[in-house]
């Protein structure tokens, strides 16, 4: 009798860091951006809720589009002094935040949702990371800025996967960081019947 074919992946995001991730660990999948307007965080007390929030809402954006598979949706923030960092709007912006982190241990939060279709079964689970960001000089600071790493990525940071100058893992998942927990999101898969092939 043959095997059942896993059900398609269908990642609802258009980040180039998650992208890399799943191709770097075998897993076949499709691109479906949700395209929504994200909520800000001003109007939440926590980051788990945050995330777990926007997670949701970009999987219910991609999930009616999808007939039979599994909509894998993400979002990740910085969480400091009780306050979500979020993407910065520009470079002053980008600077504010990095200025903020200078020297400081802060939590990156990602809120992840698998969503099964046709039978609407979901998984949503948030991870935690603590990263430490160095505190630059001002001619530091410029030449980070000038680099553009910042665009594009909460606390206006993308951290390097070996030996980054700037960014130091201090506890929980490196994958977490770059914009998906890899190890937890593996034993999701699996449950889902969406292994690597």
């Amino acid at each position: 009798m043959a095997m059942a074919a896993p059900p398609r992946l269908i990642l609802a995001s258009g980040s180039q860091a998650r992208r890399e991730l799943l191709e770097r660990a075998g897993i076949g999948f499709e691109v479906m951006p949700a395209a929504i307007d994200e909520p800000t965080g001003d109007s939440f007390t926590d980051p788990r809720t945050y995330v777990q929030t926007v997670a949701w809402l970009k999987a219910a954006a991609v999930a009616p589009r999808v007939d039979t598979g599994l909509v894998l949706a993400a979002d990740t923030v910085g969480w400091l002094d009780g306050h979500v960092i979020g993407k910065p709007a520009d470079e002053a912006d980008a600077r504010r935040i990095l200025t903020a982190l200078g020297g400081r241990a802060h939590e990156l939060w990602t809120g992840v949702v698998l969503w099964r279709r046709p039978d609407d079964v979901q998984i949503a689970w948030q991870e935690r990371s603590l990263v430490h960001f160095k505190k630059l000089t001002a001619a530091q600071l410029d030449a980070y800025l000038a680099t553009r790493q910042w665009q594009g990525c909460s606390g206006a940071y993308a951290i390097q996967e070996h030996d980054d100058p700037c960014v130091q893992l201090r506890e929980g998942s490196l994958s977490n960081v770059v914009g998906l927990p890899m190890e937890s999101l593996r034993l999701r898969l699996a449950l889902a019947g969406a292994s690597e092939r």
